[in-house]
């Protein structure tokens, strides 16, 4: 491995291993229960079923990474405007790894036993809250909301970041903060809808960034070890 992977290996390491340390500080803080009881109450939550909140931040942001999706896709096919050292093989690469975050995360998801803040009693619902850390604890309700789902309708995307730096820093660092700005706007709309605690959506960034970190590094390793592609898959 050249310096360079070298050195962005322990970089992003290092900030992955900062980021779960904050997270975990996070999950003792009990921050979860504050900021969700500052849009709910015993009566439920009253920006449930807002038009900003649910239409616009919840369902526009299904179809927005829906859409995002598919020009990712016919861009890893066609490449246009692609830098001259990306391959197809690379960018179809990439494209996998957008894809790993939304399939890893909504099937941890399916298989949480953790239920949604507007489930709980404290907030109108009739399950009791169990914390997510707690996995032994079953808190008796529908399950199915740890870690969000909707988040990853943007945090997904954060492996274009890895893509790109490389080749492009500024548009990398640009498509960073574009996936990071989406991902607390559709993190916030869930919290404010009962849908989710913040740390639903920590957990959600944090595991696609990860994604995106061992991405950068299975991409690079095989580039090394099978060399260039063939002409024909260079755009």
């Amino acid at each position: 491995m050249t310096a360079r992977p070298a050195t962005a290996a322990r970089h992003d390491a290092a900030i992955a291993a900062t980021a779960l340390l904050v997270l975990l500080g996070w999950e003792a803080s009990g921050l979860d229960m504050v900021l969700a009881s500052l849009y709910g109450s015993a009566g439920g939550f009253a920006l449930r079923n807002d038009g900003w909140t649910r239409h616009l931040l919840h369902d526009g942001g299904r179809w927005l990474a829906t859409v995002a999706l598919l020009a990712c896709a016919a861009w890893a096919w066609h490449g246009s405007g692609a830098p001259l050292t990306m391959t197809r093989r690379q960018r179809g690469s990439w494209l996998l790894a957008i894809v790993a975050g939304l399939v890893l995360v909504p099937a941890l998801k399916r298989f949480s036993h953790t239920s949604c803040p507007w489930d709980l009693a404290l907030f109108g619902g009739d399950v009791p809250y169990v914390p997510h850390w707690l996995p032994l604890l079953v808190d008796g309700g529908p399950g199915h909301c740890f870690p969000s789902g909707h988040a990853v309708a943007a945090f997904a995307f954060l492996p274009l970041y890895f893509q790109w730096r490389d080749h492009r820093p500024a548009l990398a660092g640009g498509l960073l903060a574009t996936v990071l700005t989406f991902g607390a706007l559709f993190g916030w709309a869930q919290l404010a809808r009962g849908a989710h605690f913040p740390s639903h959506t920590l957990w959600s960034a944090w595991l696609c960034w990860v994604i995106g970190v061992l991405a950068a590094r299975i991409i690079e390793r095989r580039d090394r070890l099978l060399g260039p592609s063939p002409a024909r898959a260079r755009v």
